[in-house]
Parts: C-alpha cells; sequence; structure tokens
C-alpha cells in the first residue's frame, strides 16, 4: 500500500511546452506524463498570467518558443516544492485566460491547455475559467459583429464561400507515410489555392475560416462560417484509411440516418474525434437544451442538405474528371463540422494521404491547383444554377447575361416528389415530364431537372 500512495503521488513531468497563435488567441500546451490539478490567475501592472501546477516538475525548457506576433513577451518558472511548479507568463497586454486538462488519446499523452484570449481595446478582463475536459465541447470565445458584406457591379453582394481546411495546431490531422507531411498542411494549401481562384472570379468571394496552422473547435468552424455570411461550407481534407492500399477523392454531405457506408462512418468517426484531438474546453447544453435543440435543427436542415447534395454532385463530378474517385456518388456521414442548419456544407476528401501516391500527388503544388480548380468548377456551376437572391449572379441571370437553364435538385431523404414541386413552385405534371417521370416515385440521391417558369405554368 505504501508503494501505491508514492506512485499516486509521485509528480508528473512537463515534457514539452507548445505554442500556436490563432487570430484572436495565443494557445499554449503543456504536454505531461501524468495527471495534474492546477490554478490560473491573472496579475495586473504590469500584466501577468499565472499558472500553478499541483503535482508537477518542469523538465524543459521555456525560452525556446517563438513568442512573435503574440502577447507573451516572456514565460518563467519556479519549483516552489518538489511537487508544485508555478509558471509565470508575461504580458505586452492583458488577455482573458480559459484553461482545461485533457486525458490522452491515440496521438497525445496527458495534457494541460492554456488559451490567451485577446482583449479588445477598453474590454473589462474577465476572470480566468479552469475546467477539466474529456469530450469535445464548444469554447467561449469573444463575440464579433457579422462584417459588412464588400459591394460588387450592380450593388449586388458577392456569393461568399467558406473555405475550411481541416485540422491545424496540436490536431496534425491524418499522417502520410512521406515524412514530415500532415493532412493540417495540404488542407491548408489547397484551401488557400481555391481562395485565390475563387477570389479571381466577379460576383464571388471565398473567406478562409482557418488562415494558418492553429486549431479551431469544429463548431466554431461553422459559426466562423456564418459570421462571414457564407452560402457555401466547404471543408478540404485529406484523409486516412485502415488500408493503406485505399485511394480516390470523395465528396460527403451531412446524412441524418447515418453513414451510407462503412467507409463514411470510420472518416466521420475519426474526423468527429479532432476536438478530443485538440481540446474545446467544457462549456455545453445541459441535455434537455441539447435535446430541443437537436430536434430544431433536424426541421430546419432539409433544404440545406438538398442544396449540400446537389454542390457536392457537381463538384464530385469536376474532380472525377482530374483524379480517381474513391465513390461515384456523394456520400452521407455524420461530419459534425456539417452540422450548420442554415449553410449548404460540403466536405472534401481531396485523397488518401495514408496512400503512398496520393501523398505524393497531394504534395504537389501543381497537383493542388488542378483540385483547387476542379471544386471551384462544381462551386460555380451550382450557383450559376442557383443564384442567391440579391447577388451579382442573380442579377446577371435576371437580365439574360447567363443562361437560366433548367435547376437541378438533389432528392434529400424524406422528400416527396410533391414537395419538391411546392418547393420550386412548378406543377407534379411539368416536374415529371422534365425528368421523363412516369410516377412519383423518386430515389434519395436521384438529381431531377426542375422545369424553368416557362414550364412551370403547365397544368
Amino acid at each position: 500500500m505504501a508503494a501505491l500512495a508514492v506512485e499516486v503521488f509521485a509528480a508528473s513531468d512537463v515534457r514539452s511546452v507548445r505554442l500556436w497563435r490563432a487570430p484572436d488567441n495565443t494557445r499554449l500546451v503543456f504536454d505531461l506524463s501524468g495527471p495534474v490539478q492546477h490554478s490560473v490567475f491573472t496579475l495586473s501592472a504590469p500584466d501577468r498570467i499565472v499558472i500553478d501546477v499541483g503535482g508537477a516538475k518542469l523538465v524543459t525548457q521555456l525560452d525556446q518558443l517563438a513568442l512573435s506576433n503574440t502577447p507573451i513577451t516572456g514565460m518563467r518558472s519556479a519549483q516552489r516544492t518538489p511537487e508544485d511548479l508555478r509558471v509565470v507568463i508575461d504580458l505586452s497586454a492583458p488577455v482573458s485566460p480559459k484553461s482545461f486538462t485533457l486525458a490522452p488519446n491515440a496521438q497525445y499523452g496527458h495534457r494541460l491547455v492554456v488559451d490567451l484570449f485577446d482583449q479588445e481595446a477598453g474590454a473589462a478582463p474577465s476572470l480566468p475559467t479552469t475546467a477539466v475536459a474529456t469530450a469535445p465541447q464548444v469554447p467561449v470565445t469573444p463575440t464579433q459583429a457579422p462584417p459588412k458584406l464588400a459591394p460588387v457591379p450592380g450593388g449586388k453582394r458577392a456569393i461568399v464561400i467558406a473555405i475550411d481546411a481541416g485540422h491545424g495546431g496540436e490536431d496534425p490531422g491524418a499522417l502520410s507515410p512521406v515524412k514530415g507531411q500532415f493532412e493540417k498542411h495540404v488542407t491548408l494549401a489547397i484551401a488557400k489555392e481555391l481562395q485565390r481562384q475563387i477570389n479571381a472570379e466577379k460576383g464571388f468571394r471565398a473567406e478562409l475560416v482557418r488562415t494558418g496552422d492553429y486549431f479551431i473547435p469544429l463548431r466554431k468552424r461553422t459559426e466562423i462560417a456564418r459570421k462571414k455570411g457564407a452560402d457555401l461550407f466547404v471543408s478540404i481534407h485529406a484523409d486516412a484509411a485502415p488500408r493503406a492500399a485505399a485511394f480516390g477523392a470523395s465528396v460527403y454531405a451531412l446524412s441524418d440516418r447515418g453513414a451510407t457506408s462503412e467507409t463514411a462512418r470510420w472518416l466521420a468517426d475519426s474526423e468527429n474525434q479532432s476536438d478530443l484531438i485538440g481540446g474545446a474546453g467544457n462549456v455545453s447544453l445541459d441535455d434537455k437544451d441539447r435535446m430541443l435543440a437537436g430536434v430544431l435543427l433536424d426541421l430546419s436542415m432539409t433544404a440545406s442538405l438538398s442544396s449540400s447534395l446537389n454542390v457536392g454532385q457537381k463538384v464530385l463530378s469536376n474532380m472525377g474528371r482530374i483524379t480517381p474517385l474513391h465513390k461515384r456518388r456523394v456520400e452521407q456521414a455524420g461530419f459534425m463540422v456539417l452540422k450548420s442548419p442554415d449553410i449548404p456544407s460540403i466536405l472534401v476528401e481531396t485523397g488518401f494521404i495514408s496512400n503512398p501516391n496520393e501523398a505524393r500527388k497531394l504534395a504537389s503544388a501543381s497537383h493542388q491547383q488542378t483540385l483547387a480548380r476542379s471544386i471551384h468548377s462544381g462551386v460555380r456551376q451550382f450557383f450559376q444554377q442557383n443564384p442567391p437572391p440579391g447577388t451579382y449572379l442573380a442579377w446577371l441571370r435576371d437580365n439574360g447575361k447567363i443562361p437560366q437553364g433548367p435547376r437541378e435538385h438533389v432528392v434529400g431523404s424524406g422528400e416527396s416528389l410533391a414537395l419538391i414541386a411546392q418547393r420550386y413552385q412548378v406543377s407534379l405534371a411539368a416536374l415529371r415530364s422534365a425528368n421523363g417521370l412516369r410516377s412519383d416515385v423518386i430515389k434519395v440521391g436521384q438529381t431531377l431537372q426542375v422545369p424553368t417558369a416557362a414550364l412551370a405554368v403547365q397544368p
């Protein structure tokens, strides 16, 4: 029993300290050999953060961190007792700290995470928050007013595409057999190239959800897209599979009935672990609120899911012209990052980074450019057929500047032909005629041609 007691209370080592800078915060991650207790408090004149870690000793250096572009001017430590560590962070400006611990997972051991959120000028300082996190949750972040959309010719707004580069920061994503290649770097490179191509086209504006190598919780990614006024959310990935031989690109939309294949289910489970890897704190709704939110989410998602399947199929078709496909139809799975009820959302798997051949292609700037071009083409085709009201593209279509050919609708779960006809304000007979249907039976995933206004008046 005595030996056990010594083992339980033995100090954990702080083996390394890592730092990540995001647009609105700085994250410090302390890698530990075991669990610890900790507290965080702030001091002023001068501004400092003090972290007391009980049951820990420092076995690394703090002076090797790159502090440029952060509010941190220096870090120092003292071993108050053999098992009580104090770390003092000197600051150039006040911050709002938030801290939590994370249990080990497949990639990391025990960790203590300290997020230092930038304060706006004149903002009142907030008290530090300390918590224990064991599951992916939603962090507290400063609220920001939605940006005003830049006008385009004709006084009409641009169509906004939010591009989400998967993973980031201490969450590297899938690992490649190519040394030094991580999914987080590949996805950011493709996302930046896609942004460049979209922004070169009049009437479109692309916004990056993640602009650098830092972690963003899954739910905050859709929150950022919403604040940017996104008409479409595109999440870029290059995942791994249990078999190194797996290859090909895929496109996913959200499933309201679970995954459509074992591959889709495996990938969704893998992606949804990102918050466990990165650590998103411990703020969550209670069970009742979560249940109510889930019901409302399900009720409001039908229209955006249909658009997601539609744009997803166009992107997939264009990708199939330049790279092998893993599946030739849009897959559906429970990706958390796609669960936005008001923004059509797709997840693009550009290839399997676990496949040595595809890993080499994904590292190539020319292949990244080609992939981005195929995604861009699919997005353009979708919005030319379905321009949001008030946009420059809708103005072009309404003034005969672009063809107003038949719209397309990809049938979603729970939809009937009558419901689709009502949504587009066309008659059932016109909808049947446009698609050569002999009955009203349709299948999920089926692409329907929706007749134009000229046909809508037919009985």
